[in-house]
């Protein structure tokens, strides 16, 4: 269970928290207590499980302002240093208007976007329905597109 879902917690983890130290925190926690408790023989969906459990303990451990850690590795072999100082730039930026989104609309971008979550489990997670969650995500790309668009100075 841990080898097949440790990657999956932590991205999760880390969409609510943005630090990679929680999340790995939180990932250890989960496992812990599911391996102490034995509940991890009852599961039927271990992804679902995972994921609100992800979600929930990472709430809990949530600061008031999580800190914004940028993944460098974006930066390719195959680009010069301009670029790869631009593609980190942008990634920043990128990471920045996300983080400045309201709550409601971050939460079920993030899960969407960088954990590949269809709006059903989304919904499930953050226990809204999944029309919310729907709105939620076509409102937050709209915002995302209009911020980018603002300052690229381009209409993307």
């Amino acid at each position: 269970l841990v080898e097949r879902q440790a990657r999956f917690v932590f991205r999760v983890a880390y969409a609510r928290l943005r630090n990679v130290q929680d999340s790995e925190d939180v990932v250890q926690q989960i496992f812990l207590k599911l391996y102490r408790s034995g509940a991890w023989e009852r599961i039927t969906d271990e992804r679902a499980f995972l994921a609100r459990a992800g979600w929930r303990m990472a709430g809990r451990r949530r600061t008031a302002e999580p800190a914004t850690q940028v993944d460098e590795s974006i930066a390719s072999a195959e680009m010069n240093p301009e670029q790869s100082a631009v593609a980190v730039d942008w990634e920043r930026l990128v990471h920045r208007i996300i983080d400045s989104l309201p709550q409601a609309l971050r939460e079920p971008l993030v899960l969407s976007s960088i954990n590949d979550m269809s709006s059903g489990q989304i919904a499930d997670i953050l226990e809204v329905p999944e029309g919310t969650v729907r709105r939620r995500l076509m409102r937050a790309r709209q915002l995302l597109r209009q911020k980018l668009a603002a300052l690229s100075g381009r209409n993307l």
